[in-house]
């Protein structure tokens, strides 16, 4: 069942105790909280692994102006960008050095395909990862409501054994990796 944010919160209020919400505006201490640290709890969980569910690829637009120093070229980075994995060219995604600076991506070549991880709308998160920040969520949400930091220790070291276990299972939904371009390997012949 795919959760809004609201349902995402309310989940979270009701794991420390606090009353769930109906309207991030209902102007209840509650609702001021989640409103607050909903987006940046949010985007700090999507951000801190790369989730399959949550990792794009796109060509970047190249922008006229260049950078002053270093690189070639800028690029306009998406939307929806929270953090770059890697960059490379036109059929690779990876291999190409490259910098983000002033909300850009600076890089050599004229042409460049980004990937990155994105913020997916709350509907399109699976379940494992809405148990990770329902518990992360409540974990935030304890000082500011509670008052109780044995409680909030507590809640984050749980919001950390389910960040765990949904990295887990978001790893196991992708073929490993395997190695490439080791120098090692390639000295054996």
């Amino acid at each position: 069942m795919a959760l809004s944010a609201l349902a995402l919160c309310a989940r979270a209020l009701l794991k420390i105790g606090a009353t769930p919400i109906a309207s991030f505006d209902e102007g209840t201490a509650e609702a001021e909280v989640a409103a607050n640290l909903y987006p940046s709890v949010r985007d700090s969980l999507l951000s801190a692994y790369p989730w399959s569910f949550a990792t794009a690829q796109t060509s970047l637009p190249r922008l006229a102006a260049a950078p002053i120093a270093d690189y070639a070229h800028a690029f306009q980075l998406p939307a929806d960008f929270l953090r770059a994995l890697s960059a490379g060219r036109p059929g690779q995604g990876r291999g190409i050095p490259y910098r983000i600076a002033e909300n850009r991506l600076h890089a050599d070549p004229p042409e460049i395909v980004l990937t990155y991880i994105f913020r997916p709308p709350e509907q399109n998160l699976p379940p494992f990862f809405d148990s990770a920040l329902i518990a992360r969520l409540a974990a935030e949400f304890t000082i500011p409501l509670t008052e109780n930091t044995a409680r909030a220790d507590l809640l984050f070291r749980l919001a950390e054994a389910e960040f765990r276990a949904a990295r887990l299972t978001d790893s196991q939904q992708d073929t490993p990796p395997a190695l490439q371009d080791f120098t090692l390997i390639g000295a054996r012949g």
